[in-house]
């Protein structure tokens, strides 16, 4: 049997935009909150979801945010 490829859930630009954030992350240079007033980004959970969240802004292939 022929095995079913599968689809991408994640555009491959978009892993670019959160590879950004994290080395922003570690860096020390990456800021949450709007206009980056607020402090520093404490996790790289956090910089990854800051990262997927720009990534939506632009356009690009993100599955939506789980509420």
């Amino acid at each position: 049997m022929a095995r079913k490829a599968k689809k991408r859930k994640y555009s491959r630009s978009s892993g670019g935009d959160v590879k950004n954030e994290v080395r922003r992350y570690k860096k020390g240079t990456a800021k949450s909150g709007r206009g980056g007033k607020g402090g520093r980004v404490k996790s790289r959970k956090q910089a990854i979801a800051i990262g997927l969240s720009k990534a939506r802004k632009k356009g690009k292939k993100v599955p939506k945010k789980k509420s």
